[in-house]
């Protein structure tokens, strides 16, 4: 059985050579190691059977019959490390927060220490001077740790 941490090491060896960076490593019950990877301009396929392959060659016997899955991390799907949060500054995202309620709007921005993140949503407020409530840009700030999810949001506008 192959330990998690070697595949991590061999993965991060290989993701020195360009932007790339790791998401995420799962070696499931039914003996499948899955890899996750990302890029700010996307990951391309060819990319993914590098990766591969240079496993293969890296790690060869120790895969043993373990079925080696390598791909990006998926559109849509909840963020699970700091640099997604990064490369989605300026997007539509969506967050459910610890209480299960669904919060849209642009990610601002992210803290340097990555423990919390700041979302401009449109919020319904009296305005002086207004007899029913406008739409005005609020920032929400949430900690990384207290939210369900945050992920982009495709918008096919």
């Amino acid at each position: 059985m192959i330990d998690k941490n070697v595949i991590k090491t061999t993965v991060e060896e290989w993701l020195e050579q360009g932007d790339y960076y790791l998401v995420d490593v799962e070696m499931t019950p039914d003996d499948r190691i899955v890899i996750e990877i990302d890029h700010t301009d996307g990951v391309w396929i060819e990319d993914c059977a590098d990766l591969s392959r240079f496993l293969q060659e890296k790690l060869g016997e120790e895969l043993g019959d373990y079925e080696l899955e390598v791909g990006s991390a998926g559109i849509g799907q909840p963020f699970k490390v700091i640099q997604q949060y990064r490369n989605h500054i300026g997007k539509e995202v969506e967050v459910l927060d610890q209480n299960g309620q669904k919060v849209q709007g642009l990610l601002k921005e992210i803290s340097e220490d990555g423990t919390q993140f700041v979302v401009t949503v449109k919020e319904k407020q009296h305005v002086e001077g207004k007899k029913r409530p406008v739409l005005v840009d609020a920032d929400k700030t949430f900690a990384i740790g207290e939210v369900k999810y945050c992920k982009y949001m495709l918008n096919f506008k």
